[in-house]
């Protein structure tokens, strides 16, 4: 007679199978993301030391925005894409310099600074400086969501597409920052991005295009510049590939969200193809 030695795997009381292969693909991506946020928490002296400089600076941004906004009376769709430029400039230079832990670090300061400006809301100059009024009646709402989709698409690439993840960096910090602009001063030809809920987008032909050609010469010179890539025509003709279906995926984008697809797009496909 054979004993038979119950495991977790064949015991009830744990509900699912863990030896179904769906099982342990969640259960090892799960692991991944937690190992990810606990490798990246900043040491206290990380913290005092670069921390300190990175609310400074990223505060400066915005606070320089909205002096643009509030004094200067720039339109707000160059003032909120200004300080997108600067934010995500920054962390391709800092994500260069430090890598993962001090990006981490400067989005965790970002943070407290966009949470500032939401917490004294609307006429405050720094709120002002990234609020649509174009927006309304949820100018907040669109504020808070494109963060949020800027945190799960940094997440999502430093964990599954480390290697090609200033891609991502790039194509949003340039490509996307150009377009609202561009099309601001210069769209004729427009067209409706979808949106999840609330207001749709305005976009245009002209801030496409901006997309597209920003994109690709922020990428052509990173390939220049970045020694794990090779210079070659044919590196070129697919990063050049990788901005066109940039733009295509900004263009399909639910309004807010695209500061998560146009970050995760060129980031697999760099992974795939470079």
């Amino acid at each position: 007679m054979s004993l038979s030695n119950p495991s977790k795997e064949s015991n009830p009381k744990f509900g699912k199978n863990m030896s179904d292969p769906t099982y342990s693909i969640i259960e090892l991506k799960m692991k991944n993301i937690m190992d990810f946020f606990v490798a990246n928490i900043p040491s206290w002296k990380a913290l005092a030391l670069g921390g300190s400089a990175a609310l400074l600076w990223s505060a400066a941004c915005l606070i320089f925005a909205g002096f643009l906004k509030t004094r200067l009376n720039w339109r707000t769709g160059y003032t909120r894409k200004i300080f997108h430029f600067l934010i995500f400039g920054s962390v391709a230079l800092i994500h260069w310099l430090w890598g993962t832990p001090g990006v981490c670090l400067f989005g965790g300061m970002t943070t407290l600074v966009i949470a500032y400006a939401l917490f004294r809301g609307s006429g405050y100059f720094m709120y002002e400086a990234m609020a649509r009024e174009k927006d309304e009646p949820k100018r907040t709402h669109y504020i808070i969501v494109p963060y949020f989709a800027t945190l799960i698409g940094g997440v999502i690439n430093n964990i599954f597409f480390p290697g090609a993840v200033v891609f991502g960096y790039l194509v949003t910090g340039f490509g996307d920052a150009i377009a609202e602009p561009v099309g601001t001063r210069f769209g004729k030809h427009q067209y409706r991005a979808p949106a999840v809920r609330g207001v749709s987008a305005i976009r245009s032909i002209e801030g496409s295009s901006a997309v597209l050609i920003a994109s690709a010469a922020a990428l052509i010179v990173y390939l220049i510049l970045a020694p794990q890539f090779e210079l070659s025509w044919n590196s070129l003709l697919i990063v050049i590939l990788i901005a066109l279906i940039s733009t295509l995926v900004e263009a399909i984008s639910p309004h807010g969200w695209d500061n998560a697809t146009m970050q995760i797009v060129p980031a697999m496909l760099g992974t795939i193809f470079l």
